[in-house]
């Protein structure tokens, strides 16, 4: 099976919360609401400071993503 890059994620436990699951390399879920992200891969060394550069790309895409998704619930 192939996944998305991003899938939403909801939990009735969280009701205000909006969760972004990133499915590609570095997976990470992230909480739009304070964007707090939740990293599903451990990191050493190099891993961590190219990931440090990447950080605010992937909140911007995950933001991207939601926005856009709710646009087209919107439409429905």
């Amino acid at each position: 099976m192939e996944l998305p890059k991003f899938l939403l994620g909801d939990n009735t436990d969280c009701a205000k919360d909006i969760f972004v699951i990133h499915t590609d390399f570095p997976r990470f879920i992230i909480n739009l609401l304070d964007d707090e992200i939740e990293w599903l891969e451990d990191f050493q060394g190099e891993d961590q400071q190219e990931l440090e550069t990447q950080v605010a790309t992937l909140i911007e895409e995950a933001s991207e993503f939601y926005d856009r998704e709710m646009e087209r619930y919107g439409n429905e």
